[in-house]
């Protein structure tokens, strides 16, 4: 792997605090860093190079009409594992930018959300190699029965920061 960036450097040093420490940071960083997530109260479970799990609690303030997670919130969680798993890996003089999303609602989704996504390392070889690229970052959204209610794609790419 290329050399690790600064959120790779970040995260590397949250996975140095005592386990029970780690959501906490994670999800305060990402929280402050993306303002939005930290409204929605988005907790960052998991995050390296290759992997990353975000949860989101089925609380009043991200419910829809029919008392589960809203649509756009369940839409959040995946567009945040996998953003903040492309971050992981692009130069710093890069920025990602989500380039397509595409969600099918297949059933009613019950209790809390988790959003799971992954690269291979073919994907991350690319990333690492080129200032300007896209990729689909595999995501996986399950509720609280383990049952996956939405099936998503996102489309990620980079740039170079300064065109």
């Amino acid at each position: 792997m290329a050399k690790p960036n600064k959120l790779n450097t970040i995260v590397s040093n949250v996975y140095k605090l005592p386990e029970f420490m780690r959501t906490k940071a994670l999800s305060t960083l990402f929280g402050k860093t993306v303002k939005y997530t930290g409204t929605t109260g988005i907790k960052v479970e998991e995050l390296t190079t290759n992997r990353s799990a975000v949860t989101l609690t089925n609380k009043k303030s991200v419910q829809n009409h029919i008392g589960s997670v809203h649509a756009v919130a369940s839409i959040l969680i995946a567009e945040s594992a996998t953003g903040y798993l492309i971050g992981m890996n692009i130069s710093d003089d890069c920025v990602p930018v989500i380039k397509t999303i595409k969600a099918d609602y297949v059933k009613r989704a019950k209790g809390n959300m988790r959003a799971e996504a992954s690269l291979t390392d073919e994907q991350i070889k690319l990333i690492t190699s080129s200032n300007k690229g896209e990729t689909t970052v595999s995501v996986t959204v399950t509720d609280a029965d383990g049952k996956e209610p939405i099936l998503m794609e996102m489309v990620w790419a980079w740039t170079p920061k300064k065109r």
